[in-house]
């Protein structure tokens, strides 16, 4: 593969406000799919005064080829992990909190109560933020999704990651449409839904046409898109860089078939922008 190209160098994490995050971080004992997942946006974002945080520890049950996070079994269930979260979101002064998590498929409920609880938390410390939780998919289990769902995030975002023939390769213990049904559960509740796709992981355009329009019939409303980056050579390798220009396209696409927010640019991940993202898709549902 050719050298990364321009449009994919990010920003140097170096700025007070990237410090201040950084000590807040270490200082509430938290993760952060940030740092775990090796995001290139870390400088950007941390700079800004937000991060991602990440619960349930930092070892994850799966082992996907594509994600940096640490996979194994996971040792700790951290109940005191609600409060500090809510603490570093309150100290953010977070008016948009995302929020994720490793799978843990060694838990009965997949980790969901403690979902539920850190939810109630940033809730009862932060009344005014708004928050998005991005979930595994539980094993496609709805009750657990429901514990989560009860608790009053205000977007469910879940990533469906890659097109269908992909998923196998890309998601091992992942299904392609039991994502699909998780996301479609959250939106006949009524929530807002949110789901991402990754290219660049030999994807053929008219997969991507079809994984769009899968999405859009499973009514979620925003979808982020976004260049897969390798991050070691264990993982899975990047069969081509995609340029601004189809990013565009695909941008385009999305929303001519019915999407409410379209985020598609080369250095784009799920929570990227993601106020932004909230903000602009709920003024395109107000009246004029």
């Amino acid at each position: 593969m050719s050298e990364k190209p321009k449009w994919l160098r990010a920003k140097l994490p170096i700025s007070p406000e990237y410090d201040a995050v950084n000590r807040l971080v270490a200082a509430n004992k938290l993760h952060t799919v940030c740092q775990s997942a090796r995001c290139p946006n870390l400088g950007e974002c941390w700079a800004r005064g937000t991060a991602t945080l990440m619960i349930l520890g930092n070892i994850c049950t799966r082992s996907c080829g594509f994600c940096a996070v640490q996979t194994g079994r996971p040792t700790e269930l951290d109940l005191g992990e609600p409060a500090r979260v809510a603490d570093a979101v309150a100290k953010m002064g977070l008016k948009h909190a995302v929020i994720t998590s490793v799978a843990r498929d060694d838990l009965k409920d997949g980790g969901a109560s403690v979902w539920a609880a850190t939810v109630r938390a940033v809730r009862h410390r932060n009344p005014a933020t708004a928050i998005e939780v991005l979930i595994p998919d539980f094993k496609g289990n709805t009750d657990h999704v429901d514990v989560v769902l009860n608790a009053g995030p205000d977007i469910l975002n879940h990533n469906v990651e890659t097109v269908e023939r992909l998923q196998r390769t890309v998601r091992k213990t992942a299904r392609y449409e039991r994502s699909l049904h998780v996301l479609r559960h959250a939106k006949n509740r009524g929530f807002v839904t949110k789901s991402g796709l990754m290219l660049g992981l030999g994807e053929k355009r008219e997969e991507i046409a079809t994984c769009l329009r899968d999405m859009r019939r499973a009514q979620i409303d925003i979808v982020t898109i976004g260049q897969y980056l390798r991050p070691t050579s264990q993982h899975l390798p990047l069969h081509r860089w995609v340029n601004p220009e189809e990013f565009e396209h695909w941008k385009q696409f999305g929303l001519k078939i019915g999407f409410g927010m379209v985020e598609s640019a080369p250095l784009v991940r799920s929570s990227y922008h993601a106020e932004e993202q909230s903000r602009h898709y709920l003024q395109r549902l107000s009246p004029a």
